[in-house]
């Protein structure tokens, strides 16, 4: 496995792991807060910078916590010779491998102007599997940066939970109002990174 290779699997994995806590929140993308997003505003609650190259950054609205959220922006810089399309594909491989054992998971790709969104939708099911009991929607949108004298992929993430009884409700909501969260990340500025 080369170098590139390593560093692309870190990423993807951290990518998909889950935020632990955190005595100090460091803002190592100097992205001047808060972030507003479809009518919302994100203050910065939680950061990670595992390596040379990797910086992660979570966002909630007031009154919502990492554990149960409902609402999350979150922004992911990898550092390299990445292309966007190639971390989508690699997404969206891991998706068919999910949707191979639940049938919930669902997902569409979206290009222009070589910015990629992925709207996917994945969720954490019953043991019995007769009930969801986590749905998660999530929206990224990946685009190739330049920061100083390196380049880099961002990664601009919306994401929206609902647990249990919510859960009906929230996917009955979706089919209507579908397309507003992909707009709202889709028309988005990005924030000018200046990683320290």
């Amino acid at each position: 496995m080369n170098n590139k290779t390593k560093v692309l699997s870190i990423f993807l994995g951290l990518w998909a792991s889950w935020a632990g806590a955190q005595s100090k929140t460091n803002d190592y993308l100097n992205i001047p807060g808060p972030l507003h997003l479809n009518n919302a505003s994100y203050n910065l609650v939680w950061s990670s910078h595992p390596n040379n190259n990797y910086y992660k950054q979570e966002y909630l609205t007031a009154g919502d916590n990492l554990e149960k959220f409902k609402s999350l922006v979150t922004v992911d810089y990898l550092k390299g010779d990445f292309q966007p399309l190639d971390l989508v594909n690699q997404k969206v491989e891991e998706l068919k491998k999910l949707k191979a054992v639940n049938p919930v998971v669902n997902y569409n790709v979206y290009e222009k102007d070589n910015q990629y969104i992925l709207d996917f939708l994945i969720s954490q099911n019953a043991a019995d599997g007769n009930s969801i009991l986590i749905v998660e929607r999530n929206v990224y949108r990946y685009q190739s940066i330049s920061t100083g004298n390196a380049k880099g992929v961002l990664l601009l993430a919306a994401s929206q939970r609902a647990y249990g009884k919510d859960v009906e409700a929230f996917l009955k909501k979706l089919k209507t109002d579908k397309q507003k969260l992909v707009e709202a990340v889709a028309a988005y500025k990005l924030p000018e990174l200046s990683v320290k």
